[in-house]
């Protein structure tokens, strides 16, 4: 069965900062060999592509999180993390969390991360 699990979700102030984690597990042994990334979907629009990271460690952001965001993992807890930094404050916006090998992607539920006063 795999899993993929998000926390740490929830309403932040404008400016303000949070971590997103993703934890896999089930048929996931591992995630060693695995792109993770992080994709959000906005009201009105459709998902896109916040983050990745290669099982390598090579990153990718898009250009509106660049500078503010970071992805990274650790392998030893099958964890993949997003840091949000100074976050604007637009409507609220759904993260997910994905894990990729070969042609199998993985979704995570998604959570909200509201960015209001």
């Amino acid at each position: 069965q795999v899993q993929l699990v998000e926390s740490g979700g929830g309403l932040v102030q404008p400016g303000g900062s949070l971590r997103l984690s993703c934890a896999a597990s089930g048929s996931i042994l591992s995630i060693y060999a695995m792109a993770m990334g992080w994709y959000r979907q906005a009201p009105g629009k459709q998902r896109e592509l916040v983050a990745t990271i290669t099982s390598s460690g090579t990153t990718n952001y898009a250009d509106s999180v660049k500078g503010r965001f970071a992805i990274s993992r650790d392998n030893a807890k099958n964890t993949v993390y997003l840091q949000m930094h100074r976050l604007k404050p637009e409507p609220t916006a759904v993260y997910y969390c994905n894990a990729k090998k070969g042609v199998t992607s993985y979704w995570a539920q998604g959570t909200q991360v509201p960015v209001s006063s």
